[in-house]
């Protein structure tokens, strides 16, 4: 086995989702995570973990989503097996990363919904996302296996602790700051200008470790909730949702919400996704990349949203841990939380209450920056 799978699975399990003995630990296996599953209960059983696992696979969820007749009950069983952990990690890896492209949109929308209390109830765990390397993630990636399996140990074996420093900066911003303020100015595509109120809210240094509030391996963010959100934004960086591929997404807010959208691809999904449901129409997350061992786009969002260079928003459910205590219930709620990615290594900037803190991907504090 190669040894970078085992300090994968030793990263996740110590530094991410902090395990101790007597855990009650789900360990959710994606169809091609057999050797990740493998190493990660191994890490679990050093530290006398208790583990069930559960099995992940699109081409699963399609043959029971395209025989189902649509109406969808919740999941009590699912809802109650979270209910009684201490920690989920899902162990993403397809076989397929389009096993899903022909189950309408409608229908995935509607099993959202239905699973939400069992979201709720995984979300208030030490749960911890993670995948490992596949070959239908390289052919997504555009990537031979070997270079893709390199390029993802370089962004998830990262010095975190050492990453997280340099990200309080930015949160320390983020958190003293009221209104952020995104332009973007290049002639071959829409442009971007796009105020966000932040007031009130608390930033996550996401430094893909509970401790952090952080739930990602590989992370390297940092994110708020906004709200009142005025203007456009049009977002460059190709997203496979529903298993089908979406290009050049364009939304339009006013109030903070949705009103007006367009997609250069597949724009009905787009469409199904934002008639989730009310919330499906308001921002959930503002997310600044900041990992920079992730250098390319993969078509993979975990990886993706991370990459110095970039902001992502997500339309849908805000987390809690972006509000003060006692006002948790201020988040935004759906059943979906989707994000969306923009380039802005150029013609970019990125204000927090009228400051340039970015300009062209680089911060105030990194060597590099201009001035104006």
């Amino acid at each position: 086995m190669d040894e970078r799978i085992t300090e994968h699975a030793r990263t996740l399990v110590d530094w991410s989702a902090r395990v101790e003995r007597g855990d009650d630990v789900v360990v959710s296996v994606g169809a091609g995570a057999h050797d990740l599953a493998v190493a990660v209960c191994a890490e679990l059983g050093a530290r006398g973990a208790n583990v069930v696992t559960t099995y992940a696979s699109g081409e699963l969820d399609r043959a029971y989503l395209r025989a189902h007749d649509g109406e969808f009950a919740a999941s009590d069983a699912e809802r109650a097996l979270y209910e009684e952990s201490d920690v989920v990690l899902r162990l993403g890896g397809p076989l397929n990363t389009t096993a899903m492209a022909d189950v309408p949109g409608e229908t995935q929308a509607a099993r959202a919904r239905a699973h939400q209390a069992a979201r709720e109830a995984r979300l208030d765990t030490r749960w911890v996302s993670t995948v490992h390397p596949t070959r239908a993630l390289a052919q997504q990636a555009g990537m031979s296996f070997e270079e893709y399996r390199d390029f993802a140990y370089d962004a998830i074996l990262r010095d975190w602790e050492s990453l997280a420093a340099e990200m309080a900066r930015l949160k320390a911003v983020l958190d003293d700051g009221s209104e952020v303020r995104l332009v973007t100015e290049r002639d071959v595509q829409p442009s971007t200008d796009l105020t966000m109120s932040i007031d009130g809210r608390v930033a996550v240094n996401s430094a893909a470790s509970v401790a952090y509030d952080s739930h990602n391996l590989p992370s390297g963010e940092v994110f708020t909730a906004p709200y009142a959100t005025e203007g456009e934004a049009f977002f460059d960086v190709p997203m496979t949702l529903q298993g089908r591929r979406v290009r050049d997404v364009w939304l339009s807010f006013e109030a903070g919400e949705v009103v007006d959208f367009s997609a250069g691809t597949n724009e009905d999904v787009l469409a199904d996704l934002l008639d989730t449901d009310p919330g499906a129409r308001r921002l959930g997350e503002l997310g600044i990349g900041m990992n920079r061992g992730i250098d390319r786009f993969t078509d993979n969002v975990l990886f993706d949203e991370k990459m110095g260079d970039t902001v992502h928003l997500a339309v849908g459910r805000a987390y809690e841990s972006n509000f003060p205590p006692g006002h948790e219930d201020e988040a935004n709620d759906s059943a979906v939380h989707v994000d969306m990615i923009t380039d802005v290594s150029s013609e970019s900037t990125i204000a927090v209450d009228g400051e340039v803190i970015q300009r062209n991907g680089r911060f105030r504090w990194e060597d590099g920056f201009e001035a104006a």
